[in-house]
């Protein structure tokens, strides 16, 4: 794996990837275990884990009770 594709990816760069708001990867590091790092104040993600978590269905969710699913 080139050092590139290895890097450390910020909320923004992994929500776009998945397509997704970054108030949703929040949600699912909170809710849903999505594979996280905290740094500081600041979370990071390696590409490679949040797509083996989500190829798993990690980020299959169940909307609670009041809560519309997206």
């Amino acid at each position: 794996m080139s050092e590139l594709n290895d890097r450390w990816l910020s909320v923004d760069e992994i929500g776009k990837h998945l397509g997704i708001s970054n108030d949703t990867v929040y949600r699912w590091i909170d809710k849903h275990s999505m594979p996280a790092h905290r740094m500081g104040r600041f979370w990071k993600f390696k590409k490679a884990e949040v797509d083996d978590w989500v190829k798993a269905g990690g980020a299959a969710e169940m909307p609670s009770k009041g809560e519309r699913a997206e």
